[in-house]
């Protein structure tokens, strides 16, 4: 016996995010990119401040791209999902720290 399926169950998955989602996540893109922007065409701050600032807002657009746009809460595994991100900065940030501290403190290169 064959079973037919409608175009509305074949999928067995809803709509990801709602309109309000995304024009929400687009407008925290678009002022996380015009806030370092501003703050370099301008000058306004020093320049350990501008780095700071830069990164700063790259996190942040970093993390409503995820919750905004690639939608890191919903799923089968909503929880599972962000703690497996979380290891992976916990993992990046420790290579990248420890790579930078090597070649800062490499007594023997210098």
């Amino acid at each position: 016996m064959a079973q037919h399926h409608t175009g509305a169950d074949s999928h067995g998955h809803e709509s990801h995010g709602s309109v309000k989602s995304y024009v929400i996540g687009f407008i925290l893109s678009i002022v996380l990119t015009i806030i370092p922007l501003v703050v370099v065409l301008n000058h306004m701050m020093g320049r350990t401040a501008t780095m700071v600032i830069i990164l700063v807002t790259a996190v942040l657009q970093f993390i409503v791209q995820l919750f905004f746009f690639m939608h890191i809460r919903e799923g089968d595994g909503p929880k599972w999902n962000v703690m497996t991100l979380i290891l992976g900065v916990v993992i990046l940030l420790t290579i990248v720290g420890g790579s930078i501290w090597i070649m800062t403190y490499n007594m023997v290169a210098h």
